[in-house]
């Protein structure tokens, strides 16, 4: 049931991203880059950092602690960043598919980008990494809206009844 739930949010996490990631790619590059408040400068600031901390989330499941995460700099445009999200999320859906109702239950340990260790259930790291992504996406959708570019809904449900 457990395991059910959580590939059911990522399927949900998929669908929003690519909601943020469509709407993002009708700016021209002067209101991607442009440099509006948030939690991260810009539309671009706020994409690069949902695609890396999901990306920090999926090596330290696989065992890693990666010491720091992308940088807005390592993606010139968001064709190269869309390039990224990509195969983050191919390696998400796999880790994904591999899990069974005992791994996620499993406790994770890893290091934070600052060296510090944590212990977790898997699970709860993986519902974190969602819930983390809804945050900076919702903020970038809140830029988009602001560019005149909303991505529209973004709810659970309006992707439930999508899917049905």
């Amino acid at each position: 049931m457990l395991l059910g739930v959580i590939r059911t949010l990522y399927d949900y996490n998929v669908w929003a991203n690519r909601q943020v990631f469509d709407t993002a790619a009708g700016l021209d590059l002067d209101c991607y880059f442009a440099r509006l408040g948030g939690s991260f400068d810009s539309v671009h600031d706020t994409l690069v950092h949902l695609v890396g901390a999901q990306w920090v989330w999926l090596r330290r499941w696989l065992g890693e602690s990666p010491p720091a995460l992308p940088r807005p700099a390592d993606f010139p445009d968001l064709a190269d960043l869309r390039r990224r999200w990509d195969e983050v999320e191919a390696g998400t859906r796999a880790y994904l598919a591999g899990l069974d109702e005992n791994t996620v239950l499993q406790v994770l340990t890893y290091r934070d980008t600052r060296g510090v260790e944590h212990s977790y259930p898997l699970w709860q790291t993986m519902l974190h990494q969602v819930n983390h992504a809804t945050q900076h996406r919702s903020e970038a959708a809140m830029m988009l809206t602001r560019l005149g570019h909303s991505p529209g809904e973004l709810d659970f449900l309006r992707y439930l009844n999508q899917r049905a």
